[in-house]
């Protein structure tokens, strides 16, 4: 019986991908929730619906607990100085000190997440003798915050000061409130949920709006009780610039304390114990997760921002150096050539042809008709089940041979035509390939140096009515051949691309021909002649136009073998970066770039969409937008520029916003899929492309545009 052998699952790493993803966004809204912290008390606003009474006459220490309001106030000449929205790293200890050289206690209403960002000021404000008290986690208008949302930010306060502290808080102090005369219904209510948590509410009698910064005047008068009456004092430690705070406790706390007053906390100055007991071991384990939380969130929003930037950084300086190495090739293509001769000499061109009988005939006839004196071609069927053969041999058109071979897969039908090639040039054509009648002529023409050992040529999307056809025109023209003006200048091209490419044929037999140990044999053999020293040009005059993939599934097969075989390619030619010549020139600017702009930043590009989500949940809209439309107008101009050097139309130009939003996000799955293939060691096999006919339109005519 047939053993079963388990196999992982394929879809798993798409799973862990996604919970890194769902992780990070999670991640970075909770850096979004924290820090976006703000502070005051806000404006006065005439309460539409007041609260009851007997509240809004009564204390500002108020417990709500029960079937009725509790409330207490401070006895004569006492004053609980009360400071919110902290701590601080500026303000707070400023404040700390003030009290310190006056001899006075006061109680901290701090924020939860700034708690956790500086851990050290709230031991601080307990080792001195002050109270803490809660003022939520982000300082939300519990008013208008869900139940669910009020109750995490009461919760993740009480934990976050237990994990810092060891203790708990019970008195609790609502954001955006002042006196208990101007308290509404809706915060009543706010306070009343609190209380069913174990919450005590102090409000106050005096509110400074130091937030407002009024001058120290101002608050001091604010701040002073009347007649000498006991009162909770409303002030801020935090969330703005706190100087005049400052200035006017010491002035404050000079004047009272001539006049007999006691500066203490609530709780001692209505008698009661103290407001904080000793944590359970949940709740400083809670908070101390909950403080890694917000560090880890901080840590990985910051990694984020770097990233971003030096991808941003990197594609400009690419595409400046893109550029220039552009404007320099065009300026040497433009250049008066030096006497070199005109090359008329044989040429050989080799198609290696697996089911292609869509496309075949068209392929072979344009290259019978090329305007080449003398040119023999070769076409090699791979075990071919469609009858490609038999649709070459039926032409009898003259120079034109068919050899017939088991199926062995692309190099070795290449290599089977490279043996039996005449001619010493050697121009290697994929079967659903197209060329002009100048096609040949303008390719081999660079051989007139005897340096140049390979040659690239100007690959053109046939197939471009649909949109899926007009994205990869654009790719072809700006990733592709723009890239290839930039490898010619360095001198480093990485890849001749299998559907045009000519060779000496003393070079090919020297690397030992076309490779068949990588998924992408072009590349890999390209590395090789470079490698060899040889010089490795690109002629954009030479064009060939190409069938390209017409649905998705086609789209990722075929780009997941040529990234999957590029990365074969550099990890075999990774000795290249020690190598002297034109093999060092390769390895120390060909596959770093390689590495860097077609590995390693796609494969951050997930987490860098999942930024731009947690951009589109917390910034201001505006500014996304407008950065979005920057490098949207950037790309655009890059394409524009790129198309005019190809001299092809502005057209296709309106489909790159829905490029960036599906196909860049395929183009960058694809990457993550291959390196996982890689790390995993599993092995690709060859994937072939569904053929439609649609290049074969092109006998005798250019592409509709």
């Amino acid at each position: 019986m047939a053993r079963h052998v388990a196999r992982p699952d394929p879809r798993a790493h798409w799973v862990l991908l996604l919970l890194g993803l769902v992780t990070l966004l999670a991640a970075l809204s909770f850096h979004g929730l924290v820090s976006a912290v703000g502070g005051g008390s806000g404006p006065d606003q005439a309460p539409a619906s007041p609260a009851p009474r007997a509240v809004t006459t009564g204390g500002p220490v108020l417990r709500l607990d029960g079937p009725t309001p509790v409330s207490r106030r401070l006895p004569a000449r006492t004053l609980a100085l009360t400071f919110d929205d902290g701590p601080d790293p500026r303000w707070t200890p400023q404040i700390l000190d003030v009290l310190r050289r006056h001899h006075a206690h006061a109680t901290f209403f701090v924020v939860g997440s700034r708690v956790d960002e500086h851990p050290e000021l709230v031991r601080r404000i307990l080792a001195e003798g002050h109270e803490i008290g809660s003022h939520t986690f982000t300082h939300v208008d519990l008013t208008a915050a869900p139940g669910w949302r009020a109750g995490a930010e009461l919760s993740w306060t009480r934990n976050a000061i237990a994990g810092v502290t060891g203790r708990e808080v019970t008195l609790f102090r609502p954001p955006f409130s002042s006196t208990t005369a101007a308290m509404t219904e809706a915060q009543y209510e706010a306070l009343r949920n609190a209380a069913g948590s174990g919450h005590v509410a102090v409000l106050a009698d005096r509110d400074a709006k130091d937030w407002q910064r009024p001058g120290v005047p101002a608050i001091v008068k604010a701040a002073t009780p009347q007649g000498g009456a006991g009162a909770v004092v409303l002030m801020h430690d935090g969330g703005g610039d706190r100087g005049q705070t400052v200035a006017a406790l010491d002035q404050l706390l000079t004047r009272l304390g001539t006049q007999g007053y006691t500066f203490t906390t609530v709780s001692a100055g209505i008698g009661a114990p103290d407001s904080m007991v000793t944590a359970t071991t949940g709740a400083r384990l809670s908070g101390t997760a909950l403080r890694w939380a917000q560090t880890g969130a901080d840590w990985l929003t910051s990694a984020m921002n770097l990233l971003l930037g030096v991808a941003l950084v990197l594609g400009v300086v690419r595409l400046a150096v893109q550029v220039a190495c552009a404007q320099r090739h065009v300026r040497r293509v433009r250049r008066p050539r030096r006497r070199l001769p005109e090359v008329v000499a044989p040429v050989s061109v080799i198609v290696p042809a697996y089911n292609e009988a869509a496309n075949i005939a068209a392929t072979v006839r344009s290259l019978v008709a090329s305007a080449y004196p003398a040119l023999e071609v070769i076409v090699v069927d791979d075990g071919s089940s469609d009858g490609t053969a038999d649709i070459v041999e039926r032409m009898r058109l003259r120079g034109v041979r068919v050899i017939r071979q088991a199926n062995a897969g692309k190099p070795a039908a290449l290599n089977t035509g490279i043996r039996a090639a005449r001619a010493d040039l050697l121009v290697l054509v994929d079967g659903d390939t197209v060329f002009q009648p100048d096609t040949v002529y303008r390719l081999v023409q660079g051989f007139a140096d005897p340096t140049v050992g390979a040659i690239s040529g100007n690959t053109k999307v046939a197939n471009r009515r649909r949109l899926l056809g007009r994205w990869q025109h654009l790719e072809y023209v700006i990733g592709f051949n723009l890239d290839r003006r930039m490898y010619d200048v360095l001198e480093c091209m990485p890849t001749i691309p299998g559907a045009i490419g000519a060779f000496r044929r003393e070079v090919l037999f020297a690397v030992g021909g076309v490779p068949a140990d990588t998924l992408a044999e072009d590349t890999d053999l390209t590395m090789k002649v470079l490698r060899a020293g040889w010089r490795v040009v690109y002629e954009e005059g030479a064009i060939a136009w190409t069938e390209a993939p017409s649905s998705l599934r086609q789209l990722w097969r075929q780009r997941y073998r040529w990234c999957y075989g590029t990365m074969q390619a550099m990890w075999k030619h990774r000795h290249a970066l020690r190598e002297p010549g034109a093999g060092g020139k390769l390895g120390r600017r060909g596959l770093p770039y390689l590495a860097v702009f077609q590995i390693v930043l796609p494969l951050a590009a997930p987490a860098v969409d999942v930024f731009a989500l947690y951009g589109l949940l917390f910034l201001p809209w505006s500014q996304l937008a407008l950065a979005w439309l920057g490098l949207l107008l950037l790309q655009a101009g890059t394409a524009a520029y790129a198309l005019r050097l190809d001299r092809e139309r502005f057209g296709p130009l309106w489909t790159l916003p829905l490029q960036q939003l599906v196909y860049r996000q395929v183009m960058y799955l694809v990457v993550v899929q291959s390196v996982v293939t890689a790390v995993v060691g599993n092995r690709l096999r060859w994937q072939r492309m569904v053929r439609t006919g649609e290049a074969a339109a092109l006998v005798g005519g250019a592409p509709a545009r």
